[in-house]
């Protein structure tokens, strides 16, 4: 059996992995990286390491990586803004004709390469990682994952994979409509499956962690959820109205009570059947009164329009050609001597 064919030497690949305190990971997942990109697409490829206000000293092994290796460029941000912007980030500065995204944790296999190559070769825009087995994984993470992927495919009306990630490998024409989309809550994965286009999967054993610890807490991975669900899909306002409206049926269901109780028993109404309406109303307008901020909150942080992250440096970024600065140019225009005229 032979295996994938390479790609075209005009193929450029660009590998983009966001890193938050993964020191120890770094020197090996540049060298997979970099070793898998090279079997295939020789020296045309970049290595695009994003730190994401890393606490430890993820951002001097970037360094060190990119002093050893050309190909590795480090990009700094700011602060810490979450994965997915981290992500945005180097998505936003990668080059290539083919684009991979990798976390650092080398759960991912980078090695998984070539099947996701053969997969664009055979005119796909996008192949990603369907995980087969998941190593070292929780049942409660997995189950919730399952849970997850069960409810926003339900309430949004596009299907996004499932048992996925972030890993995969994508044309420059889909990371164009991707780089296109402005909004700051971000669903990387949700939008790359909006955008359309062949999609394949290719699938793989996931890996267990190689070190350090799991950067998504529940409450990442709640606000992680919310944000997902809240980009794709508005269900979650009908499911409030939806409350609303069972909230009074059962009030008007405890009134008709507490009035048949006057006319049967000849008795005041109880105490229940008032704490009852009390409580189900007043518990479907915070709900509901929630799930509507929810909503005017992200409007209220897309309004402000500013940027999706600050970056404060890079390494072995590659250098452009200067624009001409025709303000600069009339200055040193005005500031010489005026020719005499050559008439007397």
């Amino acid at each position: 059996m032979t295996g994938p064919s390479r790609p075209a030497q005009s193929s450029f690949l660009s590998i983009v992995s966001p890193c938050h305190n993964e020191e120890d990971n770094i020197q090996q997942l540049c060298a997979r990286s970099v070793d898998a990109a090279q079997e295939l697409y020789g020296e045309n490829f970049e290595l695009i390491l994003v730190n994401d206000g890393s606490t430890d000293g993820t951002w001097r092994r970037i360094i060190e990586e990119s002093a050893r290796r050309p190909q590795v460029r480090g990009v700094n941000l700011s602060r810490n803004y979450g994965h997915q912007l981290a992500l945005t980030a180097g998505l936003s500065k990668a080059r290539g004709d083919r684009i991979l995204m990798l976390d650092a944790d080398l759960q991912d296999p980078p090695e998984l390469l070539p099947a996701l190559s053969t997969a664009l070769d055979g005119g796909a825009d996008v192949a990603y990682g369907k995980r087969h087995h998941r190593a070292g994984e929780t049942f409660f993470k997995k189950a919730s994952a399952k849970l997850f992927y069960r409810i926003i495919n339900t309430l949004s009306d596009t299907e996004i994979p499932r048992d996925t990630g972030d890993f995969r490998l994508v044309s420059r024409r889909a990371l164009t409509d991707f780089l296109n989309m402005p909004e700051r809550q971000r669903f990387v994965r949700g939008m790359i499956a909006w955008i359309g286009y062949e999609q394949v999967a290719v699938e793989y054993d996931r890996d267990a962690r190689r070190a350090g610890d799991t950067k998504y807490t529940l409450g990442k991975m709640i606000r992680f959820a919310t944000d997902a669900i809240t980009s794709f899909s508005t269900a979650p306002i009908r499911v409030a109205a939806l409350l609303s409206i069972l909230a009074f049926c059962v009030a008007a269901l405890s009134c008709a009570y507490v009035v048949y109780s006057l006319a049967a028993y000849q008795t005041s109404p109880g105490w229940a059947s008032v704490l009852i309406a009390v409580s189900v109303f007043s518990g479907a307008q915070l709900l509901s009164t929630a799930i509507i901020g929810e909503y005017v909150g992200r409007l209220f942080t897309e309004i402000k329009n500013r940027p999706l992250y600050i970056i404060s440096e890079e390494t072995n970024a590659p250098e452009t050609k200067k624009e001409t600065d025709w303000d600069d140019i009339r200055d040193h225009v005005l500031q010489q001597p005026q020719m005499k005229s050559a008439t007397s």
